[in-house]
């Protein structure tokens, strides 16, 4: 039986808005009432969207660049049996900090883990889906041509002509969403998480085409205070 009062609650949200600054490609599972053979994803009244697992798995490979870079020992995902509390071929005594151990859990969780989760332990954030308030009948469609590339000849294939739907270009779309923390998130995840944003520029399908690039607006947020900032130095608390 679940006993809803056990489940923690979230104690702040980040509320913040990626503002697209060239056209979005973010693919659905079909593509039923459009010509194109890759639709955009949208909501059930047709609002366009940016899922929430592609925003926290983007989030959270940032965070692990970001980690890693400082000095702290992280795990490797998605393997289950390289990530913690496994670590399948990793050095553990690197992980032997007592900053690792989680009280009531087994084996050492690295940073990382303890913000996003693993096979063995819940994800101490959840992340929105983020979605543009414009309605579906004031965007028109967009269908972007491409043709697939042969690499091994470096040429065009022949017959192989194909249709990506996108959001309209250069109208400085708007997806609005938040990123909700628990009380039990380590010292480090609110800084980390904030340096980490400031790394992803773009979103969605066909990137290197020029497609989801992005900035955030986020000048509503509190500021954050070089204590704060030091404890991303590990050892920074001591």
């Amino acid at each position: 039986m679940i006993n809803l009062e056990s489940i923690p609650q979230h104690t702040e949200s980040l509320t913040l808005t990626a503002i697209i600054d060239t056209a979005l490609c973010v693919g659905a599972g079909g593509s039923s009432g459009s010509l194109a053979d890759k639709a955009i994803v949208r909501t059930a009244d047709g609002k366009l969207l940016i899922p929430a697992s592609q925003v926290k798995g983007r989030l959270r490979h940032e965070c692990e660049k970001l980690a890693r870079s400082l000095g702290w020992p992280i795990c490797h995902s998605p393997k289950p049996n390289t990530m913690c509390p496994q670590r399948v071929g990793l050095n553990e005594a690197e992980f032997d900090r007592q900053d690792y151990q989680i009280p009531g859990m087994e084996g050492k969780h690295c940073l990382i883990c303890q913000i996003f989760g693993n096979p063995k332990l819940e994800s101490r954030i959840d992340v929105d889906d983020f979605v543009c308030p414009i309605p579906a009948d004031e965007l028109p469609e967009v269908l972007r041509p491409g043709v697939t590339i042969n690499r091994r000849r470096q040429t065009a294939e022949d017959r192989k002509l194909y249709f990506l739907e996108t959001s309209p270009v250069n109208l400085q779309l708007e997806f609005q969403g938040a990123i909700h923390l628990y009380s039990d998130l380590p010292a480090q995840a609110q800084p980390l998480i904030r340096a980490a944003l400031a790394h992803i520029h773009a979103l969605g399908g066909s990137k290197s085409t020029g497609l989801g690039w992005l900035t955030w607006d986020n000048s509503h947020w509190s500021s954050i205070s070089q204590s704060d900032w030091q404890t991303l130095i590990p050892g920074g608390l001591q």
